[in-house]
């Protein structure tokens, strides 16, 4: 792949903006991190969607009360990962984020029937995975913002450090990227998938391994006694951030798109930029909630 300046120009001041944009809702305060990622978590379910009917036509002809039911469902599937920081008053998002998802599941195939006069079982096994896949990733993300520390089920949440987490997996993801593209740039030769040609084991090995290094390094110095838990959170990061963007490259070549969306120039739309944090985030927390004390 050889290395194309303007479109690097390109990429690089987009990218800019957007981690100038991320960083203020990253850490700001916890309700600008979940209102960051409730935008993140609609724009990628419209682009979803989008790709789902250009894979499977008869995804079209689910009702708005399908296609937005299902958005909102996603939502508020989100506040059950929330704790009391970000109570409403006396309204706790969290005590009842699993009761509308469940509700709307369970009566879905009702909707589709009343609606658009016909329940078909793949349209909505389409909008089941798109629960799993982008809002489940969304909502454990937030879970990671929400909590400091995870030890035995008891959850701790200190402010000044809840942005930790969630940053090192994003950071991760972000460098691995950057210097994937570099690495592949320059020295890459060896393909690494047919479902992405432009990946070479030389860029996807030198990224990942930049990153663990980086990381760890970073969290060393800040005397993180954790710094080796970083560190494994970047390897994973970049191994389940790869699958997660070769999956998404998968959808794209079976919708015949070349990107998911424009809002990003150079970048894409939400699902292209954030593929690998779709898939990385769930494995990432896993192994905060087993391994991190």
């Amino acid at each position: 792949m050889a290395f194309n300046l303007a479109v690097f120009k390109t990429r690089t001041l987009t990218a800019i903006v957007f981690v100038l944009v991320m960083l203020t809702g990253l850490l700001w305060n916890h309700w600008s991190f979940f209102i960051l990622f409730s935008i993140i978590h609609f724009g990628c379910w419209i682009e979803y969607q989008k790709l789902v009917a250009l894979i499977d036509p008869g995804y079209k002809n689910i009702s708005v009360v399908h296609k937005y039911g299902v958005m909102i469902a996603g939502w508020t599937l989100m506040w059950y990962f929330t704790n009391s920081a970000f109570n409403l008053y006396e309204f706790e998002l969290y005590s009842i984020g699993w009761w509308w998802p469940l509700i709307f599941i369970a009566l879905l195939p009702l909707i589709d029937w009343i609606f658009a006069k016909k329940a078909q079982s793949k349209n909505i096994a389409h909008s089941l995975f798109g629960l799993i896949y982008i809002s489940l990733a969304w909502g454990l993300m937030v879970n990671l913002r929400c909590v400091d520390m995870i030890k035995k089920g008891a959850y701790f949440y200190l402010d000044f450090f809840a942005f930790v987490l969630p940053c090192v997996l994003i950071f991760s993801i972000w460098i691995n990227d950057t210097m994937a593209y570099i690495v592949g740039s320059f020295i890459g030769k060896t393909p690494f998938s047919k479902i992405s040609p432009k990946k070479t084991w030389e860029g996807t090995l030198g990224g990942a391994l930049l990153a663990v290094l980086a990381v760890g390094l970073i969290a060393w110095a800040s005397g993180f006694v954790e710094y080796i838990h970083y560190a494994a959170i970047a390897l994973i990061a970049a191994i389940a951030g790869t699958a997660g963007d070769l999956f998404e490259s998968k959808l794209k070549r079976l919708a015949g798109v070349k990107d998911s969306g424009t809002f990003m120039p150079g970048h894409g739309g939400f699902l292209d930029r954030f593929d690998s944090l779709l898939v990385a985030t769930p494995f990432v927390w896993l192994y905060v909630i087993l391994f991190m004390e």
